[in-house]
């Protein structure tokens, strides 16, 4: 096993974690414990080291010199050092079933409890384990509880994640036209797409599709004719798999409408929140499964979702919240947020002109109508985030007053610039023109290599300028790659709060920033979000409605989004401060 590319010297923690993952193994096999202890040892050893276990070698050091370790682990040391190798711990790896190495790393785990798993219930890979875990088998064994549980399954669904997840609105049409399709066969009821997808995440790996028919076969041979299918995977009377061309692999299961609440409850949510609803269900003296809800053999219900989450003592929970993240609890207290609706959103806060089309404005303003908006801030970039310079502002924004003169209100355009918070945390514009703008939005493009410290400070004294209102996408993500830019984001918007200033949602699906986590964050500090679809295109607007769903995946309510107030209301909360 390398454990380095070629011509970098091997690290002691690197060497360390072999020998501790060696003793891992030994332990699994039931080696003899002073051999397991005495490699432990040996890698606290190496792990303590002042000095670089490679020069020591370099050096002709006597490793057996060291504490804990004797001739014989020397010349196995030596061995990492030069090669780049461990031999004793590449033959063990081939002694151990492959996947139990993989459980014992898993935190709570370690080597005893893996071999328990591997001994009293077969269990060798880390899907085996969910399967167990999901299906309550592991409960209850060597001290595996409902926390410890709940853990497990949160670590094994983030380990499940591929490197590829495709953006939820590429994968939107996809899902659309699998529907569609399946619709076709014959007595067929009822289709929907369940999973991260009915969860609205901001990508997703596969499609998990849920069907009623009165003939299950004709439902799965329908899957198999979907002209984007590359290769079958699996296939049953009830059960198909497939790979698209895009690589994205589609799950078809076809239940029977008894069964269809309990079903879209278990292949909704998250693997977590799926254990803790049954967990629940248990202390109650019930069995639930994808069948539905049972007491002593005799079904109860399972029909509908509201069927069984009241059966098992709860409210409906809107998918969107069903990831374990305290939604048991708060639907137990009768506290779950009421879900924001698109149709609760009154206008879009950072659009760009260019959105308008030929148009302009006007084009913006018809839009902006079309949607049932009552206004639309235009926001174009300052000229050091690559937009116009001042005069071209000035003349936009006389423009935009000349054409809400001639709109008579329905819907107005606010005056709007997405300001760059330069590296001193000034703002990218004179202030005769930031005292022109009803709100900015303002937004880091540049110095991304900052620290931490000075990234934070940045942002937060521009907060204390006047004409601040907005702080546009504020972690800059793009979605499933690293973040551009290290912010303490909890200081930020504790200094949001403090300076009456917002934070913003930047809708456009391959951003989504604020995350979900974040957006709760928001919530609790008592700042209010607003969602803007910061569209360049005339169809872009409706990247809006991605906005609102990362939106409820963050337990924001209407009341916790600023564009959902009316006009006048607005006016009110963006005064400068």
């Amino acid at each position: 096993m390398a454990v380095v590319e070629s011509g970098r010297a091997v690290e002691n923690a690197e060497v360390a974690e072999l020998l501790d993952r060696l003793g891992d193994l030994l332990e699994i096999e039931g080696a003899n414990p002073f051999r397991v202890r005495a490699y432990r040892t040996a890698a606290r050893t190496v792990r303590d080291l002042p000095q670089s276990l490679a020069a020591l070698v370099a050096g002709g050091k006597d490793l057996a010199e060291l504490p804990g370790v004797g001739h014989d682990l020397a010349q196995k040391l030596v061995g990492i050092i030069q090669s780049g190798r461990f031999a004793a711990l590449e033959e063990a790896r081939a002694r151990v079933p492959a996947g139990l190495a993989d459980l014992v790393e898993l935190p709570g785990v370690g080597p005893k409890r893996a071999k328990a798993l591997y001994d009293e219930l077969g269990i060798t890979t880390l899907e085996e384990l969910a399967a167990a875990l999901r299906a309550g088998r592991v409960h209850g064994h060597h001290g595996f509880g409902e926390r410890s549980e709940l853990k497990l399954l949160h670590e094994l669904e983030r380990r499940k994640e591929p490197e590829r997840r495709v953006l939820l609105a590429d994968v939107e049409p996809v899902a659309q036209a699998v529907v569609h399709h399946l619709q076709g066969a014959r007595g067929l009821s009822r289709a929907i797409v369940a999973g991260s997808y009915r969860r609205r995440r901001e990508s997703v790996r596969d499609l998990d599709v849920l069907v009623t028919a009165t003939d299950p076969a004709a439902a799965t041979e329908r899957l198999l004719s979907f002209e984007d299918v590359e290769e079958v995977l699996a296939h049953g009377p009830t059960r198909s798999t497939v790979r698209l061309r895009s690589g994205l692999q589609v799950d078809l299961r076809v239940v029977a409408d008894d069964s269809y609440g309990a079903a879209l409850c278990y292949f909704t949510g998250s693997m977590p929140h799926s254990v803790a609803v049954r967990r629940l269900a248990q202390r109650a003296g019930l069995k639930l499964n994808e069948y539905g809800v049972f007491r002593d053999g005799e079904r109860l219900g399972g029909r509908t979702e509201r069927e069984v989450f009241g059966l098992v003592g709860l409210p409906y929970i809107e998918p969107e919240l069903r990831e374990n993240r305290g939604e048991i609890e708060a639907a137990l207290n009768r506290r779950l947020p009421r879900p924001l609706r698109e149709r609760d959103i009154r206008g879009d806060l950072r659009v760009h002109s260019s959105a308008g089309g030929r148009e302009g404005l006007r084009g913006l303003a018809q839009a902006a109508l079309e949607r049932g908006y009552e206004y639309l801030a235009v926001a174009d970039r300052t000229p050091l985030a690559g937009g116009p310079g001042p005069r071209r502002l000035r003349r936009q924004l006389d423009e935009i007053e000349r054409l809400n003169d001639e709109l008579g209100g329905r819907p107005v355009l606010l005056k709007s610039a997405e300001v760059e918070i330069l590296e001193d945390g000034s703002l990218d514009l004179p202030e005769r023109l930031l005292a022109r703008l009803d709100l900015t939005v303002c937004a880091v493009h540049g110095r991304f290599d900052l620290s931490k410290r000075r990234q934070t400070d940045r942002v937060l004294r521009a907060m204390e300028s006047p004409y601040f209102t907005i702080l546009a996408h504020p972690t800059g993500r793009v979605v499933n790659e690293p973040e551009p830019y290290d912010l303490d984001l909890e200081r930020v918007i504790e200094a949001a709060y403090e300076h009456g200033r917002f934070v913003e949602l930047d809708a456009r699906p391959e951003r989504l920033d604020l995350s979900d986590t974040h957006c709760k964050l928001a919530k609790e500090k008592g700042v209010p979000v607003a969602i803007s679809s910061a569209a360049s295109t005339s169809a872009e607007l409706d990247f809006l409605r991605f906005g609102v769903d990362q939106a409820r995946r963050g337990w924001l309510e209407p009341a916790d989004v600023l564009n959902t107030r009316p006009l006048d209301e607005l006016r009110r909360l963006i005064a400068r401060r």
